[in-house]
This record gives C-alpha cells, sequence and structure tokens, in this order.
C-alpha cells in the first residue's frame, strides 16, 4: 500500500521503531539508522522483530562524514522518525530545519512521551507515567485494585506509535500535494488522551463517571473477567439486552428475578459475587465450548502462544517465523497478497548497500 514511499528511522526504543515497522509492513521503504558500535538494549534481542522488512545501516551522528551521510539519506526520504528527547537532534545538527533545508517536502516525525513543548518536556518517563497523568490509566482494573494495563499497549503503543503512523500519513499525503513537508509532534501523553474519547462520549450520556467500578462498562457484572477453576480466566460483556438474555439463558439464570434487572446498579455487586461462584466451578475450556459461536459475547482469555494454536487464527493473525512468534501486520486490504514475515535484519546489514546506492545518486 506505501510501495514507493521511503521512510529514514533514527535508532530508538518503543513507539519509534513500532512506528516504523508499522510503516514497512504497510509497504514502505524503512531504512534504520543503528548507532555505529552500539550494543544491544538490555531486555531487546540481538535481532527486534520491530525491524521486520527493514534496511540497517549503521552511522555514528556524532561523527561530520556520517552526519553528512544522514542528511544525504533525508535528501531521498518521504519521513523520518526519531525518538530523542527534545533538543537532542537539533544538537547534533540534524533537527527539522537542517534536514528539510536539504529536502523541503520531508514530513519529520517525534515521537515523544511529553511532547515536544510543555513543563516535562525533558522530564523521563515511560508507559504508565504517560497514561497517568493524561487520564487514560484511571479506568484500569477492577474498583480496589491498583490501576493497571497490558504493558506498552496504552501508552507507547496506542498513544504513541500508531498516533505517529497517522501523523506521518497525513503529512506525506499532504506533502505530495503541496511539495511542503511538516514536523509531527506525537506525544504519548496527547494520544492516550485522545483515546479516551469514546468513553468520554459515554460519560455525555451520563454513563461514565468519575468514580471507578461504578460506570457502564467497569462496574455491572456483564462485564468483566472472571476466574475459572482451572486458573484461566473467561471475559464477559453482554452489553445489549439481547446479548445478555442469551447469556443469562446459556447459564440457566434466565429465570432468575434479581439477573434480570440488568442494569440496577446496586445489584451489580451482588451479581458479580454469584457469577465469580459459578464460572469458579467450571475450568476455562468449559466455558469456551459452552459460549462459542453465540452472540452472548463470552470468550476465554488467552495468552500469545494459545492464541497461536486457536481455531480463530485461521485468519493468520499469529505466527512463528525465524524463532519469533509475531503478529501480522493491521489492517487488510483487498488488493494485497497474503503476508509473510519478512527478515529481520542484522545491525548494519545494509550499510555497504545503502551507501553505494547514495554515491550513484
Amino acid at each position: 500500500m506505501l510501495q514507493g514511499i521511503r521512510i529514514l528511522e533514527v535508532e530508538g526504543l518503543g513507539p519509534g521503531p513500532f512506528a516504523a515497522m508499522t510503516l514497512a509492513d504497510l509497504g514502505a521503504e524503512v531504512i534504520c539508522v543503528n548507532r555505529k558500535g552500539g550494543a544491544v538494549t538490555p531486555g531487546m534481542p540481538e535481532r527486534s522483530l520491530l525491524d521486520r522488512g527493514k534496511r540497517s545501516i549503521e552511522l555514528d551522528l556524532k561523527e561530520p562524514a556520517d552526519a553528512e551521510t544522514f542528511l544525504a539519506l533525508a535528501a531521498t526520504a518521504d519521513g523520518l522518525i526519531e525518538g530523542f528527547r527534545p533538543g537532542v537532534m537539533e544538537r547534533l545538527g540534524l533537527g527539522p530545519d537542517a534536514c528539510r533545508a536539504v529536502n523541503p517536502a520531508l514530513v519529520y516525525g517525534r515521537m515523544t512521551g511529553w511532547g515536544q513543548v510543555s513543563p516535562l518536556a525533558h522530564a523521563a518517563g515511560h508507559d504508565l507515567n504517560y497514561i497517568a497523568l493524561s487520564g487514560a490509566l484511571w479506568y484500569a482494573s477492577a474498583p480496589g485494585d491498583v490501576p493497571q494495563t497490558p504493558a506498552t499497549l496504552v501508552g507507547d503503543i496506542g498513544g504513541g506509535a500508531l498516533y505517529l503512523v497517522a501523523g506521518m500519513l497525513a503529512g506525506i499525503l499532504k506533502a505530495r500535494s503541496t511539495g511542503g513537508g511538516c514536523v509531527v509532534d506525537a506525544a504519548i501523553y496527547d494520544g492516550s488522551a485522545h483515546m479516551m474519547n469514546l468513553l468520554m462520549s459515554i460519560r455525555q450520556a451520563g454513563n461514565f463517571g468519575a468514580q471507578r467500578g461504578a460506570n457502564l462498562l467497569d462496574g455491572p457484572h456483564w462485564s468483566r473477567t472472571y476466574a475459572c477453576a482451572c486458573g484461566g480466566f473467561v471475559s464477559v460483556q453482554c452489553l445489549e439486552p439481547k446479548f445478555y438474555a442469551l447469556f443469562l439463558e446459556k447459564l440457566q439464570l434466565a429465570d432468575d428475578p434479581d439477573f434480570q434487572q440488568q442494569f440496577n446498579k446496586a445489584l451489580w455487586p451482588v451479581l458479580t459475587g454469584r457469577l465469580a461462584g459459578l464460572f469458579a466451578s467450571q475450568p476455562r475450556d468449559h466455558w469456551a465450548a459452552l459460549f462459542v459461536g453465540t452472540d452472548a459475547c463470552v470468550a476465554p482469555v488467552l495468552n500469545p502462544d494459545e492464541a497461536l494454536a486457536h481455531p480463530m487464527n485461521s485468519r493468520g493473525t499469529w505466527a512463528e517465523a525465524q524463532g519469533v512468534l509475531q503478529a501480522a501486520p493491521a489492517p487488510r486490504f483487498s488488493d494485497q497478497p497474503q503476508w509473510t514475515p519478512p527478515d529481520i535484519p542484522g545491525r548494519g546489514q545494509h550499510t555497504e548497500e545503502i551507501l553505494s546506492e547514495l554515491r550513484r545518486l
């Protein structure tokens, strides 16, 4: 879908590489600039699947000759992605002004937690900190539990990488029609707050207040996760009355007068307790088999390895390649071939190839 678009990525952590991977998944040519002689970040693999489908060149951006090479690459690119704290690229002489001087149409993507300009712009932070301050963490977890979300998903990826992708694509579209690039300021703080607007629309209707565990989607017995006898879990979220009725029917609770009062908030804690006892009486696979294929809106909670083996994976959403479990690109397009996992390059693998291309320009 993005054939003919070139993205220059400066090696970083988390959301920046994920955004560049997503653009590569969509068909863009992505060249990742790895630090010359740089070590692998602790906790990360030698070859990260976030680099799949990219090419890698090693440069020392503090060296004038390598900085010139970087600018030469920027001159050929449609977009650039970097994830340093504000001011770092400027101090290297490779900020937006320098890069757009050699390429006025360049879309310069900047991935940070707190934004380029803010009271915390130069402060350190991580996924959980950004979404805590933006408000996005507030409704996580059950009442009485400490707020906790799946690591990276709400902040780094949802509020960060995917907003940077959207910004890069919007900027490139504009540059193609006007000839003028722009700077994309993608802050995880901003994106994670923006992701709350669906909840804010429910709040607008009076169904989602500030109190955790007392709202339409985080309080009812029909909108939560339950533990099963085997130690596994099932998810339940049958919001619409017709789906809730089917849920009760499958559990043989359709004639229970308390359960018939789906939206009676006073009964939610009691009914939650009753369902907790019921689900704890059988293993997860029992409940999965009972509800599979129905409109009762119940699904087992799987780990990624289980998701790989589940019949739903007939879509090829999960795959193993080069010994790495990974998810396929999303969304899908009707005129594109079936995806197969591309190679993961080694650091600097394409340095000579890319330099040779530049010399031919």
